[in-house]
């Protein structure tokens, strides 16, 4: 992957989303920032709502050439036409790669753990997740800091995602260390999400 100037923005979909209004909204996001990927991450375990929300938010991004990965449902991946997977840890990506063929993504959240991230690389994963980048009382406290995100970009060949309780602060501090942003909740709780988007990652700062 070349290097970017600035990190890409990986979006994360809310864990429950409004059928009848958010692929309106993630369109005007993917029609007002290059978008480098999306993430269906619902909280529900329910595969025919997965599925709908799927469908729709698929046809939005393939419009504008988006990929689009679901978070956790590999058998999915395929029958829903996605364009790959995001599993937790490196456990399973190299089943998931061998169900997914070498050209759908699959990719790992890591946490603040640079073992898992090796592990989950060697296992064949395409990115390397790793969060909070921020505090957040979520989680068991571990936070991914910049020193881990400086040792990855400098040894490590893999591109690293930053998400997780991410502010203006952090995105600028990180931004010579990570390849990615996944932003997600930073911007969903706001009335505008795509003025929420510019204030944490200004485009073209």
């Amino acid at each position: 992957m070349p290097e970017q100037e600035q990190p890409q923005i990986y979006l994360i979909s809310p864990p429950e989303i409004e059928l009848s209004r958010f692929p309106q909204t993630l369109a005007r996001l993917l029609d007002a920032r290059e978008i480098a990927c999306f993430r269906l991450a619902l909280a529900s375990q329910d595969e025919d709502r997965i599925a709908r929300a799927a469908d729709a938010c698929r046809a939005v991004c393939h419009e504008r050439d988006v990929a689009i990965v679901l978070a956790d449902h590999i058998r999915l991946i395929e029958r829903l036409g996605l364009d790959g997977v995001h599993l937790q840890g490196a456990r399973g990506i190299r089943d998931a790669r061998a169900e997914l063929g070498a050209e759908r993504i699959v990719g790992a959240f890591c946490g603040a753990s640079r073992h898992d991230g090796m592990n989950a690389g060697e296992a064949g994963a395409d990115y390397i997740a790793l969060g909070p980048a921020g505090e957040t009382p979520l989680g068991n406290g571990a936070r991914a800091d910049q020193d881990l995100f400086a040792w990855w970009s400098q040894m490590i060949e893999i591109p690293v995602v930053a998400e997780g309780a991410l502010d203006a602060q952090i995105v600028r501090d990180l931004s010579p260390v990570t390849d990615f942003f996944g932003i997600g909740p930073e911007i969903w709780d706001d009335t505008d999400p795509l003025a929420a988007l510019d204030a944490l990652m200004p485009a073209g700062g």
